[in-house]
């Protein structure tokens, strides 16, 4: 199993979930499970967090998990992106697209970058 980390700074992290989820259903991938909750920051009360976490097959095993996202954040904060791939059932050129979307739209946002 492979695990990808990345953090961002002011990322809306519904935002991340939402093209994450468009990126890898147009790679073939079917979701098996997607869930999104929101919870209100203890700090302040006007802000909330949101996790989510989105698990996928590949099509033709669409019921056996081959990759894993959580994300969890605050738009006024940091988002967290772990990715964990099941490299068994997936190509590593094809994570690599991937990742090569995900950073093309969001590294001006990845922390530690300037």
């Amino acid at each position: 199993m492979k695990q990808i980390r990345k953090t961002y700074k002011d990322l809306n992290p519904e935002l991340l979930l939402a093209e994450i989820r468009e990126f890898v259903t147009a790679m073939g991938m079917k979701i098996i499970s997607s869930k999104q909750e929101t919870y209100m920051l203890p700090d302040d009360s006007a802000n909330f967090g949101t996790r989510g976490t989105l698990v996928f097959g590949t099509a033709d095993t669409a019921t056996k998990e081959s990759l894993r996202v959580h994300i969890v954040g605050s738009p006024v904060e940091e988002t967290k992106l772990l990715i964990d791939v099941d490299e068994t059932k997936l190509k590593a050129e094809d994570i690599q697209a991937l990742m090569d979307d995900v950073d093309f739209i969001f590294s001006s946002r990845e922390a530690g970058k300037s």
